[in-house]
């Protein structure tokens, strides 16, 4: 029987009839597709984490971007992990703070795991990382964590699109986030079906996220978004573990994505011709970056 999965309905059919995870099924997936051995394609996998967190390490150094704009923010985010005053969790601090680090590195030319773009890659990293090392588990449950979120990465780039220049930020921070909560759903010992819930309430709260960089760079706001992509994955899990299901099926709300992309306009679609982009202190900062900056319309 052919393992591939196009949908969440037939990777769920697939987890019922084989008795096997998520990791599981991407693994024998790929080997189909590829012909490579399972032990490689994990490997490759284990590979792929090792970068990410490589990524992390090198973001908080505080490197600045390319532009300038973008700096230390991981790091000062790391530094508040401790303090009382802080309203979030240690756990949920310390993956915002490691998801801003890779974007950090990326911004300063750093290699990052574009997972699934590199606008939103630094989600994955801070939320795996953040939960292992807080609950001290060894990084193989990392990688079947990232194989699981490549399950729903699977079916979103099989049904829709990881672009910000075809549906906008919701197809990548949205994604991002969907894929996150699935791995941290995973690595809290949930149920397939729990993973693929978490994922759809996570991706259900981006839909219509627009793209609208500043200067055309991956600075301002898709650094901070990936921070916030955090905390809707951590919300997502916890209502999937409070017993919350989503109502709508999660290969409905890619098709919702879909939809919502077709409606965007140009103008908020990878473009900086509209949204913050445009404001003011937008087009302050990115008109440098921008040939055709002095055509966008100010926003005010």
């Amino acid at each position: 029987m052919s393992k591939q999965f196009f949908s969440a309905k037939k990777l769920l059919k697939l987890i019922k009839e084989e008795k096997k995870t998520i990791a599981d099924l991407v693994i024998e997936s790929e080997n189909e597709l590829t012909l490579r051995s399972k032990t490689e394609i994990r490997e490759n996998m284990k590979k792929r984490l090792i970068i990410m967190k490589e990524s992390i390490e090198r973001g908080l150094k505080g490197h600045k971007s390319v532009s300038g704009m973008i700096g230390k923010e991981g790091l000062k985010l790391l530094n508040c992990v401790e303090d009382k005053n802080m309203v979030c969790s240690k756990m949920q601090l310390k993956a915002a703070s490691y998801a801003v680090a890779v974007m950090t590195c990326n911004t300063s030319l750093g290699r990052i795991v574009a997972a699934p773009t590199a606008g939103a890659s630094g989600i994955l990293p801070g939320l795996i990382f953040a939960y292992l090392e807080e609950k001290k588990l060894d990084i193989e449950i990392g990688v079947d964590a990232l194989l699981t979120a490549a399950g729903i990465g699977l079916i979103i780039a099989n049904k829709s699109t990881f672009s910000a220049a075809q549906a906008g930020c919701q197809a990548e921070i949205g994604t991002a986030s969907a894929m996150g909560a699935a791995a941290l759903s995973y690595m809290r010992e949930m149920s397939a079906e729990a993973c693929i819930d978490s994922a759809g309430l996570a991706l259900k709260n981006m839909l219509g996220l627009a793209c609208d960089p500043v200067g055309g760079l991956v600075e301002i706001p898709c650094v901070k978004r990936n921070a916030f992509g955090i905390s809707h994955a951590f919300m997502a899990s916890d209502m999937v573990y409070a017993g919350i299901k989503s109502v709508i099926p999660f290969d409905e709300i890619i098709m919702a994505l879909n939809d919502i992309g077709r409606s965007m306009s140009v103008r908020i679609k990878e473009t900086a011709q509209g949204g913050l982009a445009t404001t003011l202190t937008g087009k302050k900062l990115g008109l440098p970056f921008l040939k055709n900056g002095k055509n966008n319309k100010t926003v005010e």
